[in-house]
């Protein structure tokens, strides 16, 4: 079976008996880093030396049928440089390879850097949406940013320092001056940082410079007031876009407080009149 295996986010005490105990016995490692999983095995005194192999980015396509045709015949444990893999790292490939031929995939729960960011930024938790990084170029940033800024749930990004000041400021661009934001800054580790504000704030703050792991946790736009007609065209304006009917209402309707099946009925009735 793949053993999709959460390690420490920075803290090595956040490491689970269960965790351990599978590293000890694990015959196959497959790693984002190996050097990094090899120093994670010697930190914990683990004095097992599983079989090692690389997994990223550049060869997860390549390698995913490979590993879960060897994980039909013994365990196989997966694992990020920090958190849980597949969420913004490698093992997704793996994991969907797996499944197609049918091979089991567990997971050992652990530190997650989305989950943390999110509990303690102080926003709403019941709903939210991982956005997962940025794009890097600008005008490729602000465009994804301005599809969100309906978006109601809270979204959780992640960035990296040298880009954080520009994408705050993006982010005051596309959802306004006043949406609450927390930035969540080495999460776990000695100088962990949380910092709430405004975007114009935080990117006074940012531009100073800033180091480190960072997650950024943004409130979702409040819902607005919005005409049966009006939220119609909207959802009409996404299905243009590219986006399902039943998504778009679903959409429409978590931002306006309208009735997603009455906006559906409306879009159908619409579209046969």
């Amino acid at each position: 079976m793949i053993i999709l295996a959460a390690t420490p986010i920075g803290n090595l005490g956040d490491v689970s008996r269960r965790l351990v105990e599978v590293l000890e016995n694990a015959e196959v490692v497959v790693a984002e880093d190996t050097r990094t999983t090899a120093h994670l095995l010697r930190a914990l005194a683990i004095e097992n030396r599983p079989r090692l192999i690389a997994l990223h980015d550049h060869n997860e396509k390549q390698k995913a049928a490979e590993l879960a045709a060897l994980a039909a015949e013994q365990d196989v444990v997966v694992v990020s440089d920090a958190g849980m893999p597949a969420i913004s790292d490698p093992g997704y490939g793996v994991v969907a390879e797996a499944v197609a031929q049918g091979v089991t995939v567990t997971a050992i729960p652990g530190p997650s850097a989305v989950l943390m960011a999110l509990a303690i930024s102080g926003l709403p938790t019941d709903r939210f949406t991982f956005e997962g990084f940025l794009p890097r170029k600008p005008g490729e940033r602000r465009s994804a940013l301005a599809t969100l800024a309906a978006e109601p749930r809270t979204m959780v990004f992640f960035e990296s320092p040298a880009r954080l000041a520009p994408a705050l400021a993006d982010m005051g661009a596309a959802f306004g001056d006043t949406r609450r934001i927390a930035v969540c800054r080495e999460l776990t580790k000695l100088y962990e940082e949380v910092r709430r504000g405004t975007a114009p704030e935080l990117v006074e703050w940012a531009e100073a410079g800033v180091k480190g792991e960072i997650v950024i946790v943004v409130e979702g736009a409040p819902r607005t007031a919005a005409s049966p007609d009006d939220a119609l065209a909207q959802v009409q304006a996404l299905v243009a876009s590219g986006i399902r009917l039943k998504d778009a209402c679903g959409e429409v309707a978590a931002a306006t407080g309208l009735s997603s099946r009455d906006l559906y009925q409306a879009a159908l009735a619409a579209r046969h009149g």
